[in-house]
């Protein structure tokens, strides 16, 4: 991949891709008073009496901060805080364009998960959500856990539920199209990280009917030494059916593939799966199963390029879920709205399903409103919504 600042890829991010402009005009010695000194002093003291008023009376109930550390941009792995930024600004352009939320992409000079939490906890006073974004496994649990507990806004690590919610939406859409429901459903995970643990617990949540999770090391179980705490829950909350060796073996009559890794599969191994089987290959840009292949196997399949049918995309999800947090007040995002979420985002497409429909596009405007509905209401269900006074 070269550099050719002529092209337009280079263009387009010319100067960065965010502005910040004020929403009220400053023309004259009125219009600064009101939005600088002396007006401004008002508002402050009043803040300063009830800080609850923060969120009526500044940005930070709608604003959201992208932060990453840089080590697991997309495909690119490691490549630090830098060269991540631009894939931040995009996650703030993305929230802009699709739900009306302002976002400011944060990138941080450090790997430590102490030092990233405290440095989130100091500055989450400008923020009313935290999104985390292309942080490593396993850190990025750890990361997250702590921030979780230590603030009263929304914390999400998009690369985690972000795709959770958006696999599990079309999984069921699969399932229906294929005669089933996600009770009947075998599936193979490829991919122990962020994003195959989170869809791994989603799936569970949701009634999966068996799940094996596959690392470069083969299936997760109970008789595996050397696990990680949180493979270690994995091995004991999934493979009812005790498969111990290699994932390709796990496949033989499986249901489903799920692929969140790079690791390519073979064509004798999508090969020995079910009948109607379904494939999601979601490693960008080279899918673990080449859709060809995968085609000629399985009765539905998705992947996460846009040049292909049923793109997992997470901008099919955090928009709204974040939207949704934000109109109710959430103080945090509850397994059950991310549930929520994900039948949402179903139900967009539920009328008009087809093998190679289902799940909606990112620019289908009926999306960001339906998952922020959903969410709001099981914020509100689940007791963690702001209580207005009456």
């Amino acid at each position: 991949m070269g550099f050719d600042p002529d092209s337009t890829v280079f263009r387009v991010h010319e100067g960065g891709k965010l502005v910040l402009r004020s929403k009220m005009p400053l023309a004259d010695r009125e219009s600064l008073s009101l939005a600088y000194t002396p007006g401004v002093a008002e508002v402050c003291s009043a803040i300063a009496e009830d800080e609850s008023l923060a969120r009526r009376y500044t940005w930070r109930s709608r604003l959201v901060a992208v932060v990453s550390d840089g080590t697991a941009v997309l495909g690119l792995g490691n490549i630090g805080p830098a060269a991540a930024l631009p894939v931040m600004e995009g996650k703030a352009a993305l929230f802009s364009e699709f739900a009306g939320i302002n976002a400011v992409p944060i990138v941080l000079g450090t790997t430590d998960p102490d030092e990233i939490v405290e440095t989130v906890v100091r500055i989450a006073p400008s923020f009313g959500g935290i999104n985390l974004e292309d942080i490593s496994a396993p850190r990025c649990f750890e990361v997250e856990a702590q921030l979780r507990d230590r603030l009263d806004i929304p914390v999400f690590h998009d690369d985690q539920h972000g795709t959770a919610i958006v696999v599990l939406a079309a999984l069921r859409n699969a399932a229906t199209v294929t005669g089933r429901t996600l009770s009947d459903l075998r599936v193979v995970v490829s991919g122990a990280g962020a994003a195959g643990v989170a869809c791994t617990k989603i799936l569970l949540a949701a009634g999966i009917g068996d799940i094996a999770v596959a690392d470069s090391r083969g299936i997760l179980h109970g008789g595996r030494h050397g696990l990680t705490a949180v493979k270690e829950e994995i091995a004991r909350t999934t493979n009812k059916a005790g498969h111990a060796g290699s994932m390709d073996d796990a496949l033989d009559g499986a249901d489903v593939f799920l692929g969140v890794s790079a690791g390519a599969v073979g064509e004798d191994s999508v090969a020995r799966m079910a009948n109607d089987s379904i494939i999601f290959a979601l490693a960008n840009p080279n899918p673990e199963v080449d859709p060809e292949i995968a085609h000629r196997h399985a009765a539905v399949v998705a992947t996460g390029r846009s040049d292909y049918p049923n793109q997992i995309n997470n901008v099919l999800a955090f928009p709204g879920v974040f939207a949704g947090a934000f109109d109710a007040g959430a103080r945090a995002i509850t397994e059950r709205m991310k549930l929520a979420a994900a039948a949402a985002l179903g139900d967009v497409v539920a009328d008009a399903l087809a093998p190679d429909r289902i799940v909606p596009t990112p620019f289908d405007t009926r999306v960001a409103p339906a998952v922020a509905a959903a969410v709001a209401a099981q914020a509100r269900a689940d007791d963690v919504a702001l209580t207005l006074s009456p």
